[in-house]
């Protein structure tokens, strides 16, 4: 099996859930401590956008014992993502300086987590429980201290709130909504490149949800704010948690009442039509001209390939 052949039509990267969160435990600090010195528990340890992986002759295991992740310096506050099969499953961050030795040593690798999604490293059942230990880590790490008062906070419930010892206030983390869409026009679909795609890559537009605004006002926002398109009958398909560091990839379609593209240069690289035989060689990977679409791994590749199979009728 493919790395492709992983995440089959409709089931992108993160979206498989295999976790009890079990949030009824989260408060409860006498069993948290028990679950992880449970002979079960395991852990993710996250580094910035990497894993921590053991070395093992069958190639990287990701999820670590908990000793084992302590041995390689993890830190030792440990977030409760839930049970799996009964078994306690753990977030753990690491400091810069542990990873620097394990990097001198043979017995862990530090790699890049969507690589190793991509390469079909990662089995794609663990991927949701993965993107809950990236998204709270990071989370942790960029929120130690109170933003109401300053003072260093708390880790309470489990990993799952901090708390202000001086003001009192709480802090829960938070999920960025992104809109990310195919756009239509008849047999025509809009896609665009960002400067650090792929060479050759095109794919959905997106954007953040801004304050006090709907999906279907951010979707027509930011269609006509980076490739100067109106449209409208903005339907969605499904979501995708994206922790980069902690989104939720919202997809939509909509039917484009437009066709006269002006790029925002400062958001995209190039934006343009593409016909319905094009994208499905670029799917394929088969572009006579080395074009490419989205990796199976993310959403737009699943937009994208709903629409080449005629699955939706965006557009119509």
């Amino acid at each position: 099996m493919s790395a492709f052949d992983s995440f089959p039509l409709g089931k992108p990267a993160f979206v498989t859930h295999v976790l009890d969160r079990a949030a009824h435990l989260r408060g409860n600090d006498e069993k948290l401590f028990a679950l992880e010195s449970h002979r079960d528990a395991r852990a993710y340890v996250i580094y910035r956008d990497s894993l921590v992986a053991k070395q093992e002759p069958d190639g990287p295991r990701v999820l670590l014992r908990i000793d084992e992740a302590l041995k390689f310096g993890a830190n030792p506050g440990t977030i409760f993502l839930g049970l799996r099969d009964g078994a306690p499953i753990f977030g753990m961050g690491i400091a810069a300086a542990a990873v620097e030795k394990l990097l001198t040593g043979q017995e862990a690798v530090v790699t890049e987590l969507r690589g190793m999604a991509m390469q079909g490293v990662v089995p794609p059942e663990q991927l949701s429980a993965i993107a809950m230990a990236k998204s709270m880590v990071t989370w942790h790490q960029r929120h130690g201290f109170c933003a109401n008062c300053g003072t260093r906070t708390a880790m309470k419930e489990g990993g799952w709130k901090r708390e202000c010892p001086n003001c009192k206030a709480e802090h829960f983390p938070r999920t960025d909504p992104v809109v990310i869409m195919l756009v239509t026009s008849g047999d025509k679909c809009l896609l665009g490149r960002q400067k650090q795609f792929l060479p050759g890559m095109y794919s959905c537009l997106a954007g953040f949800v801004e304050a006090a605004e709907t999906i279907e006002d951010a979707v027509r926002r930011e269609i006509f704010e980076e490739a100067g398109i109106r449209c409208t009958d903005v339907n969605y398909y499904m979501t995708q948690p994206w922790p980069y560091p902690s989104s939720l990839m919202i997809g939509c379609t909509a039917r484009a009442t437009s066709e006269d593209i002006v790029v925002d240069r400062t958001e995209l690289e190039d934006a343009r039509w593409f016909d319905r035989a094009e994208a499905t060689l670029m799917i394929k990977r088969q572009h006579p001209d080395g074009l490419a679409g989205p990796h199976p791994f993310a959403i737009a590749h699943h937009l994208l390939g709903r629409w080449v199979h005629g699955e939706n009728n965006a557009g119509a």
